[in-house]
């Protein structure tokens, strides 16, 4: 009965060793460090002017709406909407994401092809991640001020260094996890991913840089998360599709809410030595501008505006290789040369004067 008792303790002790051993391996795991240079972070980088446009002129409201050009009894001329309409400033809450990613590598996937075969492709790809940190910057309400002819304090008949008949506007800011998405207030931001790849060496036919859009590739998402991260079940990565139905929650100093992305091309030139990588999705600061004459009363609104929207340029260089490329050849940066006539030729490549790994745009 002794020893039976002892066997009995002994089993429950292993039974219970290996439920705990079990349990371990199921409890998501946290990512490891990686290790210093695999992965590079380009922080968020808001500017005060992105949160407004203007002071400007509203060029639809004076076209489209009739009788609004009067002059009321009571209050001033410039209280109308159609004075109104010729300088207004429109403001905004500016949301940003933080982006890193790992260095852009190549596989090859056996992919599926319309007559039912398959055919070994090379896939140029880069795996990345995005936090939303929170902390996005909004416009206050504030005065607009009218500078009259009377208001001068100087020679050049200015208010303190302000125009006479213009708007002057003071501007302050605050911080806030909220934001509105698809029209809803939420704390959750969605990553609505456009990557480019533009070679800045070759053109296409029409004489511009070539460009290549990334594309969705069923086929290469499982080849990919096994090397970048093997053995790993509690990782989810996204392409560039899935990765825009996730909401993306506030990550802090204790909870990491990072989402997973890889964005994937094929049939890159590979002569090319230079090219960019341009990312938007990022934010939603934008500028718009519209051309004179550009609306015309009868046109939809928004006719002839022309849009840019804020834009992360990454600039690589590699070593052309049409007979074996390869991932080890990729470089991140602005490639640095002893010949200051051929490093001002690098500059050019990426549009630069001087040595930039990323920059922020807008196109």
């Amino acid at each position: 009965m002794k020893y039976q008792n002892k066997l009995l303790g002994l089993v429950a002790v292993v039974v219970a060793a290996l439920a705990a051993g079990m349990a371990f391996a199921q409890a998501p795991q946290p990512i490891k460090p990686f290790a210093k240079g695999v992965v590079t972070t380009i922080p968020i980088a808001p500017q005060d002017d992105e949160m407004f446009s203007g002071p400007r002129p509203l060029v639809e409201v004076p076209l489209t709406i009739d009788g609004l050009e009067y002059v009321p009894k009571i209050a001033p001329k410039t209280s109308t909407v159609f004075e109104k309409s010729k300088i207004a400033t429109l403001r905004r809450t500016i949301w940003n994401l933080e982006f890193s990613f790992k260095p852009m590598r190549m596989v090859y996937v056996d992919i599926p092809q319309p007559n039912g075969k398959m055919q070994r492709t090379l896939v140029w790809y880069m795996v990345y991640y995005v936090r939303n940190l929170g902390g996005h910057v909004r416009p206050l309400p504030q005065v607009e001020e009218v500078i009259k002819e009377g208001d001068v304090v100087d020679a050049n008949g200015t208010k303190a260094g302000l125009t006479p008949g213009l708007v002057h506007v003071k501007y302050s800011k605050e911080t806030t996890d909220e934001v509105e998405v698809f029209g809803k207030p939420t704390t959750e931001l969605r990553f609505f991913p456009h990557f480019v790849l533009t070679s800045t060496e070759y053109k296409d036919e029409r004489g511009e840089p070539k460009q290549y859009l990334d594309r969705i590739i069923p086929a290469a998402l499982a080849p990919i998360k096994a090397r970048e991260f093997p053995g790993r079940t509690d990782v989810k990565l996204h392409d560039s599709l899935t990765i825009s139905e996730v909401p993306i929650k506030k990550s802090d100093d204790t909870n990491d809410n990072r989402v997973w992305g890889v964005v994937t091309w094929t049939g890159v030139d590979p002569r090319i030595d230079y090219y960019i990588l341009y990312v938007q999705g990022l934010t939603n600061a934008y500028r718009y501008d519209d051309p004179d004459g550009a609306f015309k009363k009868g046109d939809q609104p928004g006719t002839g505006r022309k849009i840019t929207r804020k834009t992360l340029q990454l600039n690589f260089w590699r070593p052309g290789d049409t007979i074996d490329p390869s991932e080890e050849e990729i470089r991140y940066g602005c490639r640095m040369d002893s010949d200051p006539l051929e490093q001002q030729k690098i500059f050019a490549q990426f549009g630069i004067d001087k040595p930039i790994d990323h920059l922020w745009l807008y196109r």
